[in-house]
């Protein structure tokens, strides 16, 4: 059976904290939720909670640092629908902070597989339902950590955040972002950060220990923005809440 009607969206990561907020905003403007979990149970009890919020959700079991999984991923969404009108590229992993001198190439890897190679695989795997809809768009959930501009600011806190793995992945991810919007015009890839980088603010998540003021709804808001764009929207972009975030 094909979903023709309604705007659909693949939400990796979308078990918890941003990925789920996303869905259940997203839900809640009637779009198909394909949510995306790496842990079955956590997903399938996201998923139910949205259900009863009614959303129309699909659970899907989905880790993107596996060929296999992505490829299951992508046979059970084409059991729904032969189109996919969005892919938001939220699953990540922050690394354990660990210190330039003391990080080893197999602590990148980890968190490369997960931030860089992760959306990499996904997109790839997806491409043709999404070159199936009739304009379809791709967020990349990065962080201002990905930005020069920021890790180099000294008024900004990632300027003092010691670590390798993180902010280069997301770095990484935004380079990807540009080369894929300017590959492909035929779909809308632009990157998203769910802080306020200009107020030095970072939303509550997993990866700070929901220490961030702004609320994970808040958070979302870039995420959401870019997901709803229309076919005259931007491509190529990096935006936070506020408005575009400097490279």
């Amino acid at each position: 059976m094909t979903n023709s009607e309604k705007t659909s969206v693949l939400i990796t990561g979308g078990n918890k904290g941003l990925g789920l907020e996303a869905a259940r905003r997203l839900g809640e403007q009637g779009w198909t939720i394909f949510l995306g979990s790496r842990d079955e149970g956590r997903g399938r009890a996201a998923a139910g909670m949205l259900a009863e919020g009614g959303a129309n959700v699909v659970m899907v079991p989905l880790d993107v640092t596996s060929d296999e999984s992505v490829t299951d991923a992508v046979r059970l969404v084409r059991k729904h629908t032969d189109r996919l009108d969005v892919l938001i590229n939220n699953a990540g992993a922050p690394g354990r902070g660990m210190a330039p001198a003391d990080a080893t190439a197999d602590e990148i890897h980890s968190v490369y597989d997960t931030n860089v190679y992760g959306p990499i695989r996904v997109t790839h795997a997806f491409l043709p339902l999404l070159q199936a809809a009739d304009h379809p768009r791709v967020v990349m959930v990065s962080s201002g950590g990905g930005s020069f501009t920021v890790v180099t600011d000294p008024e900004q806190p990632f300027s003092k955040f010691h670590e390798l793995a993180h902010s280069s992945s997301k770095a990484a991810l935004n380079m990807i972002t540009v080369r894929y919007a300017q590959a492909l015009p035929k779909i809308k890839f632009n990157v998203a950060t769910p802080g306020e980088v200009a107020n030095r603010k970072f939303a509550a998540t997993d990866i700070n220990n929901h220490t961030g003021e702004l609320t994970v709804t808040e958070g979302t808001d870039s995420i959401v923005k870019l997901a709803m764009i229309d076919a005259d929207g931007p491509t190529g972009t990096f935006i936070d809440r506020l408005g575009p975030v400097a490279w």
